[in-house]
């Protein structure tokens, strides 16, 4: 059955994003809907001294009603990656698994790229990669609908231009929307729910939902691959 998912790009998201991409045949990257402000598109967290701490790519400051491929990251972020590499050094500096993680979000975080959207892009490919996800990526806007929809009609319409047979959702867009919609559609609405995941986080109090960050600094690149079946289909 050819299964779907449909997300927006954000910066190192947490396992469960990962885990979706990878239960999938395609997953469809929105690169032209509206940025949102206070979400997880330029920023994720980290733990910092047993807690958690944001880690932000700071964007132009530009209209908040452009799309996400409109949007540019500020200048001074040339200065900020190594201001950030130097904070995930001092937070993981004694983790178990810093040697191997390290390069890998190196080579993200020093993309040149300055638009939002494809130095995004770059940072969840370089992830998939890391992590042998063959699932094929494609961009929102390269697929030939009609791009004004919004919601629920804009999915509906990408999973029929996909031919696809299931759309898969994160468990968080359960009263978003409804299954009999999507089956009048011959589209099967199935929601992904991830399986509790803890590890250890040096001697600290377990810290749930960081970043791939976090996971990829106390995990090996095997056991991270087994977790991306940790999870549910409802």
């Amino acid at each position: 059955m050819n299964k779907i998912a449909i997300m927006q790009p954000y910066f190192f998201p947490y396992i469960g994003y990962f885990q979706l991409i990878n239960a999938v045949d395609k997953f469809i990257v929105y690169d032209n809907i509206q940025y949102t402000k206070k979400g997880w598109i330029n920023r994720n967290r980290i733990l910092v001294n047993g807690k958690d701490e944001y880690i932000s790519a700071p964007l132009k400051k530009d209209s908040d009603y452009l799309n996400i491929n409109e949007r540019n990251l500020a200048d001074a972020f040339k200065d900020e990656r190594q201001k950030m590499l130097r904070k995930l050094t001092e937070a993981y500096r004694k983790a178990p698994y810093l040697d191997s993680a390290f390069p890998v979000i190196t080579n993200v975080i020093n993309n040149s790229d300055e638009n939002l959207f494809t130095f995004i892009y770059y940072s969840v490919k370089a992830i998939c990669e890391y992590l042998e996800i063959k699932t094929e990526c494609i961009i929102s806007s390269a697929i030939n609908i009609d791009h004004n929809l919004k919601a629920a009609d804009k999915v509906k319409a990408i999973c029929k231009k996909m031919e696809a047979e299931v759309y898969i959702n994160p468990i968080g867009g359960i009263d978003m929307y409804n299954k009999e919609d999507f089956l009048k559609e011959g589209i099967a609405l199935q929601f992904l729910k991830t399986d509790e995941i803890v590890y250890p986080q040096f001697k600290n109090e377990f810290v749930p939902f960081l970043s791939i960050v976090d996971l990829m600094m106390f995990n090996s690149k095997e056991q991270i691959v087994k977790m991306l079946d940790l999870y549910k289909i409802i």
